[in-house]
């Protein structure tokens, strides 16, 4: 019987090579970023707060507007920014008691329209809509002052977004081609896999699965019949990475191998971005195997050694 290969572990000098180079390629590509995007942001989002505050009469009616504004999907995103800090949608469903966001459902209850834009109104930021609270009309300076403050902030927000989305994305997709380019057949994704019989067999992966009772990126069958799941990770900064990286995938890894046995999974990450060697160092000690993704050759490489 054939000694199943362990995955890479990787010496501290190693890590902390390998995540200067991460960290100084996603500086490069966050300076190449255009300056555009953020802009566009910044004017789309501006157009909506004029609009809101000159629907409202500069947020005077902003109660009796409920439902007309809660049921315009750029309003309503406009609304949440009214809060200092802003307010999610989730975060306002709870705070509000509110069953649902949902237009029709909103039409069917004005009341509780009226409530969630009351629950707003006791966050709202002070220093950018001072007159709402000392009850006044505001100056045209004031006005212009909040309308681009709250520009700024959403813009800002929604880039953030965008990049996390945009990146992972991008690091899945190129993961994914990578391990076609190897000679892995991709095969269409199971909702739930909870046996190792029910995933990708030998020399094939998968997208996004539930594996076990966690959610992963990638799935693939070591060629040893072992499953390694893969999580795609961008990090932005080294706290974010604790995020990412320990309080996401390393509890993950822990999970799978719990569930099906460390002779039967291999679980790892592909790492963009920036991390501590210290963090990288801790998950490797949990179980979680580490590949970057400027050098997926050592990923390929090694599942070839599994055969």
């Amino acid at each position: 019987m054939s000694v199943l290969r362990p995955p890479p572990r990787w010496s501290e000098e190693e890590l902390s090579a390998a995540s200067e180079l991460a960290a100084a390629n996603f500086r490069q590509e966050r300076l190449q970023e255009p300056l555009e995007d953020y802009l566009d942001a910044f004017d789309d989002f501006r157009g909506v707060v004029e609009e809101l505050l000159e629907q409202t009469v500069d947020l005077t009616r902003l109660v009796d507007q409920a439902v007309e504004v809660l049921t315009d999907p750029n309003l309503r995103e406009a609304v949440r920014y009214l809060a200092g800090p802003p307010i999610s949608l989730d975060d306002l469903k709870i705070l509000a008691d509110a069953k649902s966001l949902a237009p029709q459902r909103l039409r069917a209850d004005p009341e509780g329209a009226r409530r969630i834009i009351e629950t707003v109104l006791l966050a709202l930021d002070r220093r950018r809509f001072p007159w709402v609270r000392e009850d006044r009309e505001p100056t045209e300076a004031e006005r212009e002052a909040a309308t681009l403050a709250s520009a700024a902030l959403a813009a800002t927000r929604r880039l953030e977004t965008r990049r996390r989305t945009v990146a992972k994305t991008l690091q899945e997709d190129h993961v994914a081609e990578v391990l076609r380019a190897a000679g892995l057949i991709e095969v269409p994704a199971p909702r739930v896999v909870r046996t190792l019989g029910a995933g990708p067999g030998a020399g094939e992966f998968c997208r996004e699965t539930t594996f076990g009772e966690r959610k992963a990126d990638l799935l693939v069958g070591l060629w040893d019949g072992r499953r390694m799941p893969l999580e795609c990770k961008v990090s932005n900064s080294s706290l974010n990475s604790i995020k990412r990286l320990n309080n996401d995938a390393a509890v993950k890894a822990e999970v799978w191998l719990s569930d099906f046995g460390r002779t039967q999974v291999v679980p790892g990450a592909v790492l963009a971005g920036v991390y501590k060697v210290a963090h990288l160092q801790a998950v490797q000690d949990r179980g979680l195997a580490i590949w970057w993704a400027h050098d997926l050759d050592a990923l390929t490489s090694w599942i070839e050694s599994t055969r």
